[in-house]
């Protein structure tokens, strides 16, 4: 069934509004045309049109959605769709009440973060060639960054002054400056003295800096800097998985679960406030304990 001619010129219109605007993409505007289409077939079937539709209709529809298994991601979609429509309409003083007021969006799942095996991380970590000053500093970055879970922000600001190495403990700065100790292991420990001794100051030269990873100018380096270095490694590694700045931190928290880690101790390690945002890890960790139950238990 196709939209009403009156119906149909409205949604033409809000479309030129939106790619004059806005300058949508043709991909967008086709699908906001499909949605608006699909909406409007709706309204008829139970007797409304465009402009005499109320909230209760608008939430119907979203609930029908959600009963024939649409995302919650497609119907937010949606009604951001309606939501620019029916502000256009208001605008245009072609109705006086926008029915889409204070309809709340279904709520989404939180993405799970993207995290690598204990096997691509040993790989990625092997990548750096560390004969080469450059790279060695690349090398303790990853160790350390793996073995402490440090956000990026974390590890390039980090000073000489807040690692122990005696202790084997680094103290960090964090977010809403909160300090927190936070322990690494011999591995990360070896290519940190390493690094400090023979390759940092063969990067710096004759600069001096308290910065622990400094660039290649001696200068603090930039977490862009670092995501294009981290990017490299995995390129040289083979690792073709979707990476993120935060790769190393969310292995670091996923494999420490996996291994049986209190989730509180993982929540005091990365720094966060709230342990809710502590406990996606798990879910994480239980989608791979669940692959790996799957593939090797004998009734998985």
């Amino acid at each position: 069934m196709d939209v009403g001619s009156g119906d149909n010129l409205l949604i033409d219109s809000f479309l030129d509004s939106m790619w004059m605007e806005k300058g949508l993409s043709k991909n967008t505007l086709s699908s906001y045309r499909l949605d608006l289409k699909y909406f409007d077939q709706w309204l008829t079937e139970i007797g409304q049109t465009m402009v005499t539709v109320d909230k209760s209709h608008i939430i119907a529809y979203l609930s029908r959605r959600l009963e024939t298994k649409k995302s919650a991601r497609s119907t937010a979609r949606l009604l951001s769709c309606l939501r620019g429509f029916y502000r256009y309409l208001v605008r245009e003083s072609i109705i006086t009440v926008d029915p889409t007021l204070d309809i709340d969006s279904p709520k989404l799942g939180r993405p799970l973060p993207k995290s690598l095996s204990e096997e691509d991380v040993e790989t990625l970590l092997e990548a750096p060639d560390t004969d080469d000053p450059l790279e060695l500093r690349d090398r303790a970055m990853l160790e350390l960054l793996y073995a402490s879970g440090l956000r990026v922000t974390e590890l390039i600001s980090l000073q000489l002054g807040q690692i122990s190495m005696s202790q084997g403990v680094v103290r960090v700065m964090g977010k809403g400056s909160k300090e927190r100790l936070v322990p690494t292991g011999e591995v990360a420990l070896h290519w940190l003295q390493r690094y400090i001794q023979s390759g940092r100051p063969l990067l710096l030269g004759a600069k001096l800096s308290e910065v622990v990873f400094p660039s290649k100018r001696g200068n603090m380096m930039t977490r862009q800097t670092f995501w294009h270095r981290v990017k490299l490694y995995a390129t040289r590694a083979g690792i073709n998985k979707p990476l993120s700045p935060h790769t190393l931190r969310h292995a670091f928290a996923t494999h420490l679960i996996n291994h049986g880690a209190d989730l509180r101790v993982v929540q005091l390690l990365l720094g966060h406030s709230d342990l809710s945002t502590t406990q996606i890890y798990t879910h994480v960790a239980r989608a791979r304990m669940k692959s790996l139950h799957g593939e090797h238990h004998p009734r998985g």
